[in-house]
């Protein structure tokens, strides 16, 4: 696996690992998971009490996440970025009114403000990767490096453009 190429980039590895072992934890050791999101953790289950299937399912989103993530990393994937801004987003706001109407516990208003702050920090990324890859002359940038007759800077977000087999996908960059 390759380190991320871009600031936003680097703001969807973190999401992407984390999600990952997230996921890995509720899969192993779910009590440990709810008792951090702020879950009371019963000593049995009533009958009809499925919050094992659920946190089974949800881990194992959170798992798949985390690698597609991770792979849009790998990728530069771009739109994917984009995307996850916008739905990251829905998903602080959804998570937020789960607390205020006392769907969710309070602590777990830290999973919402999680998300509106990686979506935010991604959208700054992308601004700033932006910003730094566009001179007024067009082409792209990088500390030290000069840059290179199709756009591409040595050791900038374009570099993996250049490497055998390491092409990123037609969108990776704007």
């Amino acid at each position: 696996m390759r380190l991320p190429r871009s600031v936003a980039g680097w703001t969807i590895a973190v999401f992407g690992v984390l999600a990952l072992v997230m996921g890995a934890v509720g899969l192993l050791w779910p009590e440990a998971l709810l008792g951090m999101l702020g879950f009371e953790i019963p000593e049995t289950r009533a009958p009809g009490d499925y919050t094992g299937v659920f946190v089974t399912a949800s881990s194992m989103a959170s798992f798949n996440m985390g690698v597609y993530y991770l792979l849009a990393t790998a990728t530069e994937w771009r739109a994917f970025y984009r995307f996850t801004v916008v739905f990251r987003l829905v998903t602080f706001t959804v998570f937020s009114i789960a607390v205020l109407a006392d769907i969710a516990p309070g602590r777990f208003f830290g999973v919402a403000a999680w998300e509106g702050l990686g979506a935010l920090a991604t959208a700054v990324g992308l601004w700033w990767d932006e910003r730094r890859a566009a001179r007024p002359d067009g082409v792209a940038e990088s500390a030290g490096a000069t840059s290179g007759g199709d756009g591409s800077a040595a050791g900038g977000p374009l570099t993996a453009a250049r490497e055998p087999g390491a092409g990123p996908s037609a969108d990776a960059v704007h």
